[in-house]
């Protein structure tokens, strides 16, 4: 976009742009240096091209292969749907915010895009607080673990956590929804707005009772863990471990979230709404999308399934017939 033709200089030189230089209600923007919007772009690309891939590797990998069907894996393919959700469409416009001042999308998308950000965000919440309900009655009652715990009971709860995520959301932010004019005060700005009331209960659903029930589960998985490994013979202790393994991963999943999310309940809640606040807000936002990359690095680490099953759809092995029945856990041969 050519911009040299409508610059203006202010008091202290420095170049001053319009975001819409064809509309006498555009907001002004202040130019930054070329390098700037280079690293950022190339960051921003770099990352969400990554983050689409590897969610991408997980649902194809749950979805096709038959010993991947398991009520846990159920629960890992609706977090990685929300974290492609998030790696197609939050981080490449949160990462645009990093580094534009102007926004270009419309007053429409201006207005939905935070309930994608909050429904998104908000439903990988709800999957993980599932999750630990899972291991949880996995490692505290294995024998009974498959009676309990069926595929269709967890995607109902699934299904329930995106309608509960979805109605939570549009009532944090109906009022910018239905009245969208509120979100600028020129053509090229989009803020939002949330009472502090509701941002106070939003850290509360969002933050503090899902630690407590999360931690509080976890804290109960290692000692009955713990107490297996040391009482049982050796075929229920090598459940007992394996069943540990999984827990200890999800754990590490779990408290990568709460360390991703901790830093933006803690901003929003204790600065206000001018332009440098809105900048370090869009940077605690951008660290709540990166937390979509790092689930299925986790899995790469942890999950030798996981790698096997990479393997074989990058290398196109999955288009062999019977490629759905190849064995992922080659120790149980």
């Amino acid at each position: 976009m050519e911009m040299s033709d409508w610059g203006v200089t202010n008091a202290e030189n420095q170049t001053v742009q319009y975001c819409f230089p064809n509309n006498n209600l555009s907001c002004t923007k202040s130019i930054r240096p070329e390098s700037e919007y280079i690293i950022v772009y190339v960051f921003v690309s770099v990352t969400s091209v990554f983050t689409v891939f590897l969610n991408l590797l997980v649902i194809v990998s749950i979805s096709h292969f038959k010993q991947l069907h398991t009520p846990t894996n159920v629960l890992i393919l609706s977090l990685a749907v929300a974290d492609l959700i998030a790696g197609l469409i939050l981080m490449p416009v949160q990462g645009m915010k990093l580094i534009e001042p102007c926004w270009y999308f419309g007053e429409i998308f201006c207005s939905i895009f935070p309930l994608i950000l909050y429904v998104v965000v908000t439903a990988s919440l709800g999957n993980l607080v599932i999750i630990s309900v899972d291991r949880f009655i996995a490692v505290n009652d294995p024998l009974r673990y498959p009676l309990k715990v069926t595929t269709n009971r967890l995607i109902v709860s699934i299904v329930v956590n995106w309608l509960f995520s979805f109605i939570y959301s549009f009532y944090l932010l109906y009022e910018s929804l239905l009245y969208p004019e509120r979100n600028h005060s020129c053509i090229g700005e989009c803020v939002l707005y949330i009472r502090l009331e509701y941002l106070i209960l939003d850290s509360f659903v969002c933050l503090v009772a899902p630690c407590c029930v999360i931690i509080s589960l976890y804290v109960k998985i290692c000692f009955v863990a713990n107490y297996q490994a040391k009482h049982f013979n050796s075929v229920t202790d090598k459940k007992a471990r394996s069943e540990k393994k999984a827990a200890k991963t999800l754990g590490i999943v779990v408290l990568v979230y709460l360390l991703c999310w901790m830093p933006y309940y803690l901003t929003t809640l204790s600065l206000g709404h001018d332009e440098n606040d809105a900048l370090l807000i869009n940077i605690m936002q951008w660290i709540v999308c990166m937390n979509s990359l790092m689930n299925p690095l986790i899995y790469a680490l942890f999950y030798r399934w996981f790698r096997l099953s990479a393997k074989y759809i990058l290398t196109l092995k999955i288009l062999e017939p019977s490629s759905e029945y190849f064995n992922l856990f080659p120790e149980e041969k």
